[in-house]
């Protein structure tokens, strides 16, 4: 994101250009256009940090007038906006600057706008590539999951893989890797129907991709399917079928060459399931199995599987040393699954800070428990994640014993207003617990 610019003086610069009479000044709805690729406006968006996107449109040339009046707000409003002084925060403003500017409505959080075509949450918003380029496809969905959440995307990749490859599956030309493409973006799927709090669905989407990655034999990415699954049974309450995918996916990798981080994402799963019924010494044995396999340096790299670095070891290393209440150990963990997550993965970070939230609260630490939370509070209000949305609603649960505590009580009381903003943004998609989707 620009940084920089930080005085009304600086802002207004490009006001003071008067453009000549054969140039015409952009159009911010064109300069938005050409930066929909563009990192620093995806994650200004994706953070709701509309100061940023202001002070993108006016180092592009476009005048603070112009940018104000597109939004029908003051000048001196968008002054403290670019500024940082105050944010945007009313739903309905938020929808005045998608509209003026042309912002696909799922980058803000919002159903598609009046004004977007029916594939603009499709292949035309996530900017996918030609036909048959499906790793390509898969890495746009992934970084677009990573920021907005993949309730919003999971319609997009289910038109993909109907309109785009399944045809593929039965044609003369394709081979057999279009049967693990075919997997690895099924398997995408289901985690965006989990993100999207319709567990049964994601179910669903794992077992048909189980059968389509061992169909090219292609044992490493079933085996991440496996883990998957693993990942799906444990969040359901099943801890023993948990245990057994994870099983499943470390015989399928022994199948295949060795990745070491596949190796430790199946052994971070297992210990996930042995710590969730308190088998202590099993559990510290999987995870430390799972910190080897991550340092180890040789290995094969595959392209359908999705990352898995010491940021996501040290989340799931968290958790695991918080379900065998192993306190002090957890939040040492938590804290730098936070540190690394700070400049990536927006639901990462969110979900971290839900963690280390919770583990201050176990550990009786209420003030730091209350000072992570404040932070949590600000990890991109618009994050299309319903799973986000049931994390919080336990930590809710957890801190309303404590809500005595002044502190407690004040920020439960920002966080019901913050809870509001986020179900209106995901009334379109959420589903209550144990529900069905709506």
């Amino acid at each position: 994101m620009e940084s920089g610019i930080r005085c009304g003086r600086s802002i207004g610069d490009h006001d003071h250009r008067e453009p000549s009479m054969s140039r015409q000044p952009p159009d911010p709805r064109d300069v938005i256009a050409g930066l929909l690729g563009d990192d620093r406006l995806l994650t200004a968006c994706a953070e709701r940090d509309m100061g940023s996107v202001f002070r993108l449109l006016n180092g592009r040339g476009v005048s603070t007038r112009r940018i104000a009046a597109a939004v029908d707000i003051t000048q001196g409003r968008l002054y403290d906006y670019m500024n940082g002084k105050s944010r945007v925060e009313k739903l309905a403003l938020f929808e005045q600057i998608a509209d003026g500017f042309h912002i696909p409505g799922h980058l803000l959080g919002l159903a598609r706008r009046p004004w977007e075509p029916p594939a603009a949450e499709g292949r035309q918003a996530m900017q996918l590539p030609p036909d048959g380029d499906e790793l390509a496809a898969m890495g746009a969905f992934r970084n677009a999951d990573r920021q907005t959440g993949g309730g919003r995307l999971y319609g997009a990749v289910v038109r993909h893989l109907v309109d785009r490859v399944a045809p593929r599956l039965v044609d003369t030309v394709s081979g057999p890797q279009v049967f693990a493409a075919a997997a690895a973006l099924t398997e995408m799927a289901g985690w965006m129907a989990h993100d999207s709090g319709q567990d049964e669905l994601a179910a669903r989407h794992f077992a048909r991709a189980l059968p389509l990655a061992r169909t090219p034999g292609d044992w490493p990415l079933a085996a991440h399917v496996a883990a998957s699954s693993s990942h799906l049974a444990l969040q359901t309450g099943d801890a023993a079928g948990a245990a057994q995918w994870a099983q499943a996916g470390l015989e399928f990798a022994r199948q295949g060459p060795r990745i070491p981080v596949l190796s430790a994402l199946l052994h971070t799963r297992q210990a996930r399931a042995l710590a969730a019924v308190a088998q202590q010494a099993p559990a510290l044995r999987a995870l430390g199995e799972a910190r080897h396999d991550l340092e180890a340096s040789a290995g094969v790299e595959h392209p359908w599987l999705s990352p898995f670095d010491a940021a996501a070891l040290a989340s799931e290393s968290a958790l695991i040393l918080r379900d065998l209440d192993r306190y002090d150990e957890a939040l040492i963990q938590a804290e730098q699954s936070v540190a690394l997550r700070e400049a990536g993965r927006t639901r990462s970070l969110a979900l971290s800070r839900i963690t280390l939230v919770g583990i201050h609260v176990r550990r009786g630490d209420l003030d730091s428990a209350v000072s992570v939370g404040h932070e949590l509070l600000t990890t991109s209000p618009t994050l299309g994640s319903v799973r986000v949305v049931h994390q919080l609603d336990d930590l809710r649960h957890l801190l309303e014993p404590h809500k005595e505590y002044g502190p407690v009580r004040d920020y439960l009381g920002r966080f019901e207003d913050q809870r509001r903003a986020r179900m209106l943004l995901l009334a379109d998609i959420i589903t209550p617990r144990g529900g069905t989707p709506t």
